[in-house]
């Protein structure tokens, strides 16, 4: 006999029928996934854990937040004879929201053709950055800043066909590992700009003037490419804004 043997109700207690094995019967009219949610709460449990666990497992197989809501619905409405509760409800919505966003942030956070980062990923890098300098003690101000590359002629009236551009943009993106060989995050914030999170240091002018040097080499003709350094504000909220700053440049 499982733990179904005792089903509990709002209100009232309903004894199962002896010439079936209520456990089974139980648990194969419930939603797929949620016999552990079943479970849980006809044992007269929290089922945080569970639900947690089935909003996971739900975005994993691509199901909808719709369809887990209504098989917790489903769920709750079999066993207890109610609506869930908001503790339940929000696990379960925050455990398929993570899940989604954590798969949406692998397939967005490089672009294939050239390797670099996306603008959201600069900005969790970013508050990567501001996270460190606060449990060292220290300030993102003084321990990074932001190396950003622009080159007018990729974003202006068209010089280069899109094939011709796409290589462009491979090639600033080749300087800029060049100059920064260190594994710092390179990413684009828009059609002509590049932003290095670089650390502070003795070598970083000389990075940047190397890079300045390759960048220039792109362009000769037009000489309007610029390398810059933006040093960092020391709140996190100011380092997004200037991120934005920059990208709407």
């Amino acid at each position: 006999m499982g733990i179904f043997a005792t089903l509990t109700h709002k209100g009232a207690h309903a004894e199962a029928t002896a010439d079936a094995d209520p456990a089974a019967e139980v648990q194969g009219t419930l939603p797929t996934r949620f016999v552990a949610v079943g479970e849980r709460l006809a044992a007269g449990h929290d089922a945080g854990t569970a639900c947690a666990l089935v909003g996971r497992e739900t975005a994993r197989d691509g199901a909808d937040l719709g369809e887990a809501l209504d098989g917790l619905r489903a769920t709750y409405a079999q066993i207890l004879g109610g609506e869930p509760d908001f503790g339940a409800v929000r696990a379960l919505c925050q455990a398929w929201s993570e899940e989604t966003l954590g798969y949406l942030h692998q397939l967005s956070c490089e672009d294939p053709l050239t390797g670099l980062a996306s603008l959201a990923h600069l900005r969790a890098k970013l508050a990567e950055v501001y996270r460190a300098a606060d449990l060292g003690g220290q300030s993102a101000a003084t321990s990074h800043a932001l190396v950003v590359v622009d080159l007018p002629r990729l974003a202006g009236p068209p010089r280069w066909d899109a094939f011709e551009s796409a290589l462009v943009l491979v090639r600033l993106a080749e300087s800029a590992r060049l100059a920064f060989p260190g594994g710092q995050t390179i990413g684009q914030t828009s059609s002509s700009r590049l932003v290095v999170v670089a650390p502070r240091g003795d070598l970083l002018a000389r990075r940047v003037g190397l890079l300045r040097d390759l960048v220039g080499d792109l362009d000769p003709e037009a000489g309007r490419a610029r390398v810059w350094i933006e040093g960092l504000p020391p709140a996190e909220d100011g380092g997004a804004l200037l991120l934005d700053e920059i990208a709407r440049g």
